[in-house]
């Protein structure tokens, strides 16, 4: 493993996190949890299948992941983050916020993972209203349907569609962040072409209001 071969921890952290691709897979495997090699290689366009092999015995190598094997019906090996990787998801969480500004620049080529939106959920959704019975809405912007769910003032994300969600909203992905940043309200968005079915109540009960996203940035569509 190469080496900045300075007695700093920045540099220290770098030498082992800090090759192309590495946080990525640090992503991905907060994102979906235990997963197999074929899930992770799908949720990285672009990786070569050598160097994803190669990142990941690094990764091993530096004790931030692990392989479990899966009982059956699974039966194969799982790869997962250990403690020490586990403590990478602030870094994740900051990097992301650091980043939203660049949303701006979106290119019509550009991948697009649904369990990418679990940080903007984290970062920008809230259950406003806590009482009411648990509420979920399917999403499909990407390769795959994600369902966010309300329940008792959480809000959370899981990956899968759910024919049973409150409501399901359609379309591309720069127009489902900024509906859920607050850069574009629901009215606004649908007059854009994102296409909504079911209970409007149910995606407004989680979508930033007036005042509760103070400081952070648009992401304009």
């Amino acid at each position: 493993m190469r080496s900045y071969g300075q007695y700093c921890s920045v540099a220290k952290a770098l030498d082992v996190v800090g090759d192309r691709w590495t946080l990525l897979i640090v992503r991905e495997l907060l994102s979906r949890g235990p997963c197999r090699y074929t899930d992770l290689r799908s949720g990285l366009p672009g990786i070569a299948t050598n160097l994803l092999a190669d990142r990941l015995r690094e990764l091993e190598a530096a004790g931030l992941v692990e392989r479990e094997d899966a009982p059956p019906p699974v039966a194969t090996t799982l790869f997962r983050l250990t403690d020490r990787g586990a403590e990478l998801a602030p870094v994740i969480d900051a990097l992301g916020r650091w980043g939203v500004p660049l949303m701006r620049d979106h290119r019509a080529d550009d991948a697009f993972r649904g369990q990418w939106l679990r940080l903007p959920v984290r970062m920008f959704l809230a259950d406003h209203e806590p009482d009411r019975p648990a509420s979920s809405i399917q999403i499909h912007a990407g390769d795959q349907a994600v369902v966010i769910d309300a329940d008792a003032g959480r809000v959370s994300l899981r990956l899968g569609a759910d024919p049973d969600a409150d409501a399901t909203v359609t379309g591309p992905p720069p127009r489902i962040l900024a509906l859920l940043s607050g850069s574009l309200d629901l009215a606004d968005a649908e007059e854009q072409g994102l296409r909504v079915a079911g209970s409007h109540e149910a995606i407004r009960r989680v979508l930033p209001r007036a005042g509760t996203a103070a400081g952070e940035p648009e992401v304009t569509p």
